[in-house]
Parts: C-alpha cells; structure tokens; sequence
C-alpha cells in the first residue's frame, strides 16, 4: 500500500497534500519554501519517504484557453528535478480561487497565511486526481 502525493508549485511556495492509503482522501501536510530549491527538492523527499508515497501529482496551471505559460513551464522544469517517483501532471486552473473559497466557508482567515491557500490548493488537485482512478 501506498500514498500519492499532490503539490502545487508557486514561485515562493509548494503546497503539499497527501492522500490515504486507500487512495480515496486528500489531506492537506504542510507548505514548504520554494528557495532554495536544493532544500526544496530534500523536503518534498524526506515527506514522500515518511509516509510511502510512490506517486506525486503536481499541478499545473494552464491558461483558460488550453496554452501553457510561462508558470506552467516552471512548474514542470521544477518537477523534472524530483527523481525516484511517478511525476503525474494535472491541470490545476481556478484552483487558487477554489482554495481561498473552501477557506472561506470554513471561516478559515488566510489572509496572513498564503501556505494556507497552496495546502488547500494541493488537496484539490490530489482530489481532482484521486477522483478518476
């Protein structure tokens, strides 16, 4: 059994998400710094290896019109750089907009915390994920 992984790379910070072993449940774990990218790359590593995560869903944000920008580049440059694990991309549009709504209705203030946003922003991905297998 295993875990998959989700993360939605910002350029200042990575939201991470973890699902259950059943492969069923988004949770969200935490939030990293992107800088330096060394330490990055060893975080998302060392939590893939404490919970027994053989997939990583990374999201990528394309454009409304289906292009893929200059974000959308960086985040799959970034993720190119994750070796040992499947890398599974999934558009990630509105998803930031979804997260700080969620936060909302749960009366959740994340205007002084935007990892808060990136974690919530991840488990959407990992759901929109799981939600198809």
């Amino acid at each position: 059994m295993y875990k998959v992984m989700a993360l939605d790379i910002g350029t200042k910070r990575i939201g991470v998400a973890l699902s259950d072993y059943l492969l069923m449940l988004a949770n969200g774990h935490s939030c990293i710094s992107r800088e330096p990218e060394n330490n990055a790359l060893d975080e998302i590593n060392r939590i893939a290896k404490e919970n027994n995560v053989q997939k990583i869903v990374v999201g990528v944000p394309i454009n409304m019109d289906g292009s893929q920008g200059a974000q959308a580049m960086d985040c799959k440059e970034f993720a190119a750089k994750i070796k040992d694990y499947e890398v599974i991309f999934e558009d990630e549009r509105l998803t930031s907009e979804a997260a700080e709504e969620n936060l909302r209705q749960k009366k959740i203030d994340f205007r002084k915390n935007k990892g808060l946003v990136d974690i919530e922003s991840a488990c959407i991905i990992l759901e929109q994920y799981l939600s198809r297998k």
